[in-house]
């Protein structure tokens, strides 16, 4: 009898154990799982890319000039950075139509500094890289846009240029090569 009693002892005393153990295992492991679940003070947040192009309103109007060979147009427009963080910017023609995408010459100037050169057909989305400075937070840049019809053009009689002038930007941050995704 005394052999039962010490035997039902053990036996309690390692239930117990293999209890406390148990609630020990499945405190550590929560423990473990939560610590790597929650990490405080890292929040992730995405920023927002908000480019201004002159308030929407075309750089020139159609049927604004009748371009003839010499002529030269320069218009003021702006780009503003409404992003929540700093941003590669790069202007450039879509939607063109008409003979002169390959004679007129365009230049787009912050002050004195050429940022964009080419014809229409070659400073399209794919063709133009970023300008070299970033647009700062809520920077305002007033540029202007040149059109030159250059003389020894040729015969381009009832030629015309249809477009649509664009910006995209994306954020500087994690993006070293000025990548356009």
């Amino acid at each position: 009898m005394q052999n039962n009693q010490q035997t039902g002892k053990k036996l309690k005393t390692s239930v117990a154990a293999i209890v406390i153990l148990s609630i020990c295992l499945c405190i550590s492991t929560f423990a473990l799982v939560w610590s790597m679940v929650w990490v405080n003070s890292n929040i992730f947040s995405v920023g927002e890319i908000d480019i201004d192009l002159n308030d929407g309103k075309p750089v020139i109007e159609e049927h604004e000039y009748l371009f003839k060979p010499g002529m030269t147009v320069v218009k003021d427009f702006f780009l503003e950075n409404n992003s929540t963080c700093e941003a590669y910017y790069k202007i450039y023609f879509d939607d063109i139509k008409g003979g002169l995408a390959d004679v007129i010459e365009v230049a787009i100037r912050d002050d004195q500094q050429v940022l964009f050169f080419g014809k229409p057909s070659e400073l399209t989305k794919q063709k133009v890289s970023s300008a070299d400075d970033p647009l700062s937070l809520d920077e305002k840049k007033e540029l202007e846009i040149e059109f030159y019809y250059p003389k020894e053009s040729g015969s381009t009689e009832d030629a015309t240029l249809t477009f649509t002038l664009c910006a995209d930007a994306v954020q500087t941050k994690n993006n070293p090569t000025r990548e356009f995704d």
